[in-house]
């Protein structure tokens, strides 16, 4: 359990600023690249080899931007805290290199499936699957794993580091945030592939119905895991049990009512607004553990200030880097209203 650092006001408020930052880049790639993801394992149910194309296609255009948020987080957690990426990283090696696997056999699949042989683009469109469901279900054991945190050296004079064995991570609680990780985007993917196909095509029918089941196992989901939470973890429990559980409650119905609307338009074939509404109960709920955790980064083994690079660097890093987030956000914008239009069938990778 680490101590804040010595840091000046202004390197306070720049820690907390740099924390919130890391947090919107882990959000904005959990709403755009886990609609993808999600958009893989629904293809992994879809019988037609140009329909599996056809969603390959969907995303083409702005799958590299999307996953960008990673990397943009990454080098936030770098640059910002490193004493937290240090031994984070150590501790998830496992479980962060197979969702790497997963990353790049997607990307390998999504760049190359149109110059395959037919016999091989079979080949192409399940390991384009079979690697977006590996990326989540380990991503969310990451961040299970993440939540129950993980022991430190406490040698005077040298950096903390992770003890423990590469295996640490796995446990009851984070095979489950791995499990409901997949349902989250198999739930964003199918309203991903609605939003994303004229409405005359077969597959938007099928992406009805599996929308309308992985809703209520989403649903389901999402009560086992915060009462899991509440069960397991005390520095969840003080909060949203705490004196100002009233406040929790309210944020709780905020949620509800988002998951309505998103649910109402589902029904009503709003694509594109019953994706924002998912994306706005995501926010929300993400914005909520952030808060939950706070000051904890890593519960009971870094807060935000203790992990914080020292002295004058993050000033440094924030005059520097601070400047890509406008970029970024402008990039993504640009992709997604350049490839706005639907697709169909015909527009499957080698069709």
């Amino acid at each position: 359990m680490q101590t804040m650092n010595a840091l000046t006001q202004t390197q306070h408020f720049l820690t907390i600023i740099w924390w919130m930052s890391l947090g919107l880049s882990i959000m904005l790639y959990l709403m755009l690249d886990g609609a993808d993801l999600g958009a893989g394992v629904f293809s992994l149910f879809v019988k037609d080899e140009h329909d599996r194309g056809a969603i390959m296609s969907a995303m083409a255009g702005t799958w590299d931007a999307n996953e960008t948020w990673l990397i943009v987080a990454g080098g936030v957690l770098f640059g910002t805290f490193p004493f937290v990426y240090g031994s984070l990283f150590s501790y998830l090696m496992v479980p962060l290199a197979l969702a790497l696997w997963g990353i790049i056999t997607r990307a390998v699949s999504l760049e190359f499936r149109h110059l395959a042989e037919p016999r091989y683009k079979r080949f192409s469109d399940y390991a384009f699957g079979v690697s977006s469901l590996t990326t989540a279900f380990f991503a969310g054991m990451a961040v299970g794993a993440t939540l129950k945190g993980f022991p430190l050296t406490h040698t005077p004079d040298q950096v903390p580091a992770y003890v423990g064995g590469a295996l640490r991570f796995i446990s009851p609680f984070s095979i489950w945030t791995g499990i409901a990780a997949v349902i989250a985007v198999a739930l964003a993917g199918g309203l991903f592939v609605r939003a994303r196909f004229e409405p005359q095509e077969d597959i938007r029918k099928h992406a009805a119905t599996w929308t309308n089941i992985v809703f209520f196992i989403a649903l389901a989901a999402a009560v086992i895991t915060t009462a899991w939470s509440v069960i397991i973890f005390p520095w969840a429990a003080n909060r949203w049990l705490g004196p100002h559980f009233y406040l929790w409650g309210l944020g709780f119905l905020v949620v509800v009512y988002t998951v309505i609307r998103m649910r109402m338009a589902s029904n009503r074939e709003h694509d594109i607004a019953a994706i924002l509404w998912l994306n706005a109960a995501l926010a929300l709920m993400g914005t909520g553990m952030m808060w939950t955790m706070y000051p904890w980064m890593v519960p009971n083994t870094w807060t935000i200030f203790a992990g914080a690079t020292p002295q004058v660097s993050i000033i440094t890093f924030t005059m520097a880097m601070a400047g890509f987030f406008p970029v970024m956000l402008a990039y993504n914008w640009y992709q997604i209203w350049v490839f706005r239009a639907r697709v169909t069938k015909l527009a499957a990778y080698g069709h």
